[in-house]
């Protein structure tokens, strides 16, 4: 499976199932569930809803910090962060073929190494202000361009993306945009999402 288009990352919301079809219907290629709330039953519960809400989309669900949840859901993978889960456990947890991406923030020599204990995918940003993560690490472009030339797994762009500044993050060398904000918060999510997808059809005219 190609890794591209808009990785959508969900955040905390009573009609979450409903958002994510929308996503989806929208054009948005992966769905990342992330709720950083210790109530595990709401989480396994909104994670096995979304699994198999992907799974009849044939879009992979990827889990946000949490091997065992990817595991207890079936999902297609999980998403690792500076302080979770060494990739090399996860991938002994998870399995050849899980998804394993990885944040390597605005460090090109974190994606380098990632890379070479297996990730699927790594992340950089955050390349805008984000509502998300105000305090996040800042990154530019030349770290696309340069991942673009030097790496061979796909990379994700992340941090206060919206449908306008979008475009220059791809054409920078950007596989997927990230997005929270501008898509699960928006009253039309499938609208929103349709907008981000439009960006990656217009680069492959």
């Amino acid at each position: 499976m190609k890794l591209s288009g808009l990785y959508a990352i969900t955040t905390p919301s009573q009609y979450l199932p409903q958002q994510v079809e929308a996503a989806i219907a929208g054009g948005a290629r992966v769905i990342q569930y992330r709720d950083k709330s210790s109530h595990q039953s709401l989480r396994f519960q909104q994670a096995r809803q979304l699994s198999l809400i992907c799974r009849a989309a044939k879009i992979p669900l990827i889990i946000n910090d949490d091997v065992e949840l990817a595991a207890r859901v079936s999902a297609a993978g999980v998403h690792l962060g500076r302080d979770d889960i060494a990739l090399k456990n996860a991938r002994g947890d998870l399995g050849d073929d899980a998804i394993i991406g990885v944040s390597c923030y605005n460090d090109f020599d974190l994606a380098v190494q990632a890379q070479q204990l297996g990730a699927d995918y790594i992340a950089f940003g955050s390349f805008f202000a984000s509502p998300t993560k105000p305090l996040a690490a800042k990154a530019d472009r030349a770290l696309l361009q340069r991942a673009k030339q030097e790496l061979e797994i796909p990379v994700v762009a992340i941090g206060g993306i919206t449908p306008d500044n979008g475009k220059l993050l791809i054409e920078a060398g950007a596989d997927m945009l990230a997005v929270i904000s501008a898509l699960f918060t928006q009253a039309d999510v499938e609208q929103a999402s349709r907008s981000f997808a439009q960006l990656f059809s217009e680069e492959e005219q």
